[in-house]
């Protein structure tokens, strides 16, 4: 399966739709605050930023490239802004500006030789081979920095990073992963690992996007949020799980969680095997996209049936939900505006009575 089948997903609304017009101007709060590169460096060693976030955002500028940005301040030229955004526990994550950072970083704790052939007097050089006013001058070039406030909504800071952000295209839920780090990223990240999701979902969603991650936050947002706190933001949703999870005061039992998820693979794998998550006509059927408003319903309410029950009850189970197939407004719900709070409402509703009744 190549990478074009494998984000070929189905019943996934464009979670950018909204722009920062839609939000309060009031609503989003940033502010600048000029920062020395010393003690910059010394917040991140400290651990108040963010500097390495879980996703593929690897360091990848060329040492020659990095060299460059070392000049550019021993020249005095001024550097392009940095943005940060505090997240709930009160650190600084880089939005933009990782790359420089992180030079700052290694040069400054002499990991970094400069390669000029053109400075034959800092050719070669590490920080610590440089006279003290050249050193000095590394440590007090002052910084920009645009701080984005914790209280600007999920959505809106999303859409502030995607403007922002000059480095590899981030997807949203690696900015997620970065801005939300904690007990609920390591869990989705755990999960969407294992043997059983994988063959769940059919090895069907990509890693290094983490659409798998994805697809683990939202059946936890489903799960543990009440259906009534879903508003029509799907990204507002599923920032609000990760963060509830995060928040030691709210006791969630990250255990029962993943019990119940695997409850719910397993269910999912009994009634429906290779067709899991996905429309089909019959067992003949060949196998159609990974549908994600159909695993948003089936991984949730398949989660609350004990697994005996379920494979007892398997065909009666089976022709329910191909009953819902066939019928129109089903269908339409789980395929356009997906993320309308009536069609989320009226999914979980039909496949709730579907499966009371099977089960009986």
């Amino acid at each position: 399966m190549n990478n074009t089948e494998k984000e070929n997903i189905e019943g996934l609304d464009d979670s950018s739709e909204l722009s920062l017009g839609d939000y309060p101007i009031d609503t989003v709060l940033i502010r600048n605050e000029p920062r020395t590169v010393y003690d910059v460096i010394r917040r991140i060693e400290k651990g108040g930023y963010v500097m390495d976030p879980d996703f593929q955002r690897e360091f990848i500028w060329p040492e020659d490239k990095q060299s460059k940005l070392i000049e550019s301040v021993l020249m005095r030229i001024p550097l392009p802004v940095f943005y940060l955004a505090e997240n709930s526990s009160g650190q600084m994550v880089v939005v933009d500006g990782l790359q420089r950072l992180s030079t700052f970083q290694r040069f400054l704790n002499d990991d970094l030789r400069l390669k000029l052939k053109n400075q034959s007097e800092l050719d070669g050089k590490k920080f610590s081979d440089l006279h003290p006013k050249l050193q000095n001058r590394v440590e007090d070039c002052n910084l920009i920095l645009y701080l984005i406030d914790s209280k600007v909504p999920a959505q809106a800071l999303l859409d502030i990073f995607e403007r922002v952000n000059s480095g590899v295209p981030l997807t949203r839920q690696q900015m997620r992963n970065c801005l939300y780090m904690g007990d609920a990223t390591k869990f989705l990240k755990a999960e969407a690992k294992t043997t059983l999701f994988k063959k769940a979902t059919g090895e069907s969603l990509t890693q290094k996007t983490m659409r798998d991650r994805e697809f683990v936050n939202r059946f936890v947002a489903f799960k543990t949020l009440p259906l009534s706190e879903y508003k029509g933001d799907m990204d507002d949703f599923l920032a609000k799980a990760l963060e509830n999870i995060n928040n030691k005061k709210n006791n969630i039992s990250l255990e029962k969680i993943s019990a119940d998820f695997r409850t719910s693979l397993k269910n999912n794998i009994t009634v429906f095997g290779k067709h899991a998550f996905r429309k089909y006509i019959n067992k003949n059927s060949t196998r159609s996209v990974i549908n994600a408003s159909l695993w948003d319903v089936m991984s949730v309410v398949l989660s609350e049936i004990p697994e005996h029950i379920v494979d007892a009850r398997k065909k009666s189970i089976e022709e329910s939900i191909l009953g819902l197939f066939a019928d129109e407004n089903f269908s339409q719900s789980i395929t356009l505006g997906t993320s309308q709070v009536n069609k989320v409402k009226y999914r979980f509703s039909r496949v709730r009575k579907a499966l009371e009744e099977a089960v009986l």
